[in-house]
């Protein structure tokens, strides 16, 4: 119970330090490779007692095949219980010690997260509880019929809702037969299908060392943290890394899906593959983006479809990089008798966008909003972590952070020009509208 007690008044502490610390430089992000061939990526944040871990492996939907699902089933069931012990005893050991697991997954990862004190009897708890959960997962028969039951009810509720069915359509349309089109959780058929043998065959396959990537930030230094990674991957298989995915194939032309859907709001999404991690146009279609529909109510997005006509409450774009192309995406609801009105707007908007460019206006206002807000980017030890992790399973340069405001502040209007002529589509965009009845 002390430990609880600690992390309480640790977390307590935290969400005071961060209003009241002056801005901090981009952490120094050190790396190796572990014994096992496990690439590894490490802060020192001295001052608390805290050590934040996420373990990450090439193992999204991506990685499906057939049986979509099989990844988002195969993280959960990882809290199901381990080595015998149920997921009541599992969590029990953590908690004793104050520690915080979790995990799950999306398209390109799958992780588990650990938040521990540092105090050696508690961290080795800690640490002893996650390696068991990732050596000996129980995948029991009992536990997996259980949770393919719950999968299965909400997918049936997802029927009921508008956005959710976009979104599938959505991803489908956009990408076809590749791995991305799949939703992470599946349908009805696919988990039907699903056995507990196919999420052990699965967990086998990606969750070994050569497939993973650790972020590790805390107050221990180098050498605590390369022992403490020795333990926790000392007992997992070597395997092999997984393959690169296919390439993402672009658009070759418009496409209207229309969904019919008892509502009082019709959902509209639009859009088409665009960048990835490590795209050479990523910083320049960022900050293109942020003014045409990434920066909120000021967005010219907003202006044309908000502001002019009160068409939606909301609109939006952006681009989801992943290690392919993910989606660029724009999207509103809108009221049902409002809808072709409400799209022949977003598409003009974004072809006039383009066309004429970003003005200097909302360029200057764009590099001061992103650069301004990069310090609440990284001002926590779970921040800095989503990015190492992000950093290290995307292969970026370590001086991401370092470089990240400085990339934003080179950038010229005709980069952001020429790259959204080059890389945004507006006549090869997918669009599906959902809703049309009330």
């Amino acid at each position: 119970m002390d430990a609880i007690k600690m992390m309480t008044r640790i977390s307590l502490f935290l969400s005071v330090c961060f209003v009241i610390l002056p801005v901090q430089a981009a952490p120094d992000i050190q790396h190796w490779t572990s014994k096992q061939g496990t690439q590894v990526f490490y802060v020192h944040a001295p001052g608390l007692p805290i050590v934040d871990l996420q373990i990450t492996f090439d193992a999204g939907s991506a990685r499906d095949g057939n049986l979509s699902g099989l990844s988002s089933m195969t993280s959960h069931m990882l809290g199901m219980g381990a080595a015998g012990l149920d997921a009541t005893k599992i969590a029990q050991r953590f908690e004793g010690v104050g520690a915080e697991f979790g995990h799950s997954a999306d398209r390109d990862r799958a992780w588990l997260k650990l938040r521990s004190l540092t105090q050696q009897k508690w961290l080795d708890q800690a640490t002893d509880t996650l390696a068991m959960v990732m050596e000996k997962p129980n995948f029991t028969q009992s536990d997996f019929t259980r949770e393919q039951k719950r999968y299965l009810i909400s997918l049936k509720r997802e029927k009921q809702s508008p956005s959710k069915i976009a979104a599938r359509a959505f991803y489908k349309a956009a990408y076809g037969d590749h791995p991305y089109a799949q939703m992470p959780n599946g349908t009805e058929k696919t988990i039907k299908a699903l056995t507990a043998a196919d999420l052990k065959k699965f967990f086998a396959k990606y969750y070994v060392a050569s497939n993973a990537t650790i972020a590790i930030v805390g107050d221990i230094d180098r050498k605590a943290a390369n022992k403490l990674i020795d333990k926790l991957m000392k007992n997992i298989p070597a395997g092999k890394p997984a393959k690169p995915l296919p390439k993402v194939v672009d658009l070759k032309k418009a496409q209207t899906i229309r969904i019919s859907h008892p509502s009082t709001q019709t959902h509209v999404y639009m859009g088409h593959p665009g960048n990835y991690r490590g795209d050479p146009d990523y910083f320049v279609m960022y900050l293109g983006n942020h003014a045409l529909g990434g920066s909120g109510l000021v967005s010219r997005l907003s202006d044309e479809v908000r502001e002019k006509r009160g068409l939606s409450y909301s609109v939006y774009s952006y681009f989801s990089p992943l290690a392919r192309k993910g989606l660029f995406q724009v999207g509103m609801q809108t009221k049902n008798d409002q809808v072709d009105l409400g799209v022949k707007v977003l598409r003009q908007t974004i072809k006039d966008y383009v066309d004429t460019g970003m003005t200097e206006k909302e360029l200057t206002a764009s590099r001061k909003n992103i650069t301004g807000g990069f310090p609440l980017r990284i001002d926590s030890n779970k921040k800095i972590l989503g990015y190492l992790a992000m950093i290290g399973f995307y292969k970026l340069p370590l001086t991401y952070l370092d470089d990240f405001n400085k990339t934003i502040e080179a950038i010229s209007l005709k980069q952001i020009h020429e790259t959204m002529r080059r890389r945004v589509h507006s006549d090869r965009m997918v669009t599906v509208i959902v809703g049309g009845e009330k």
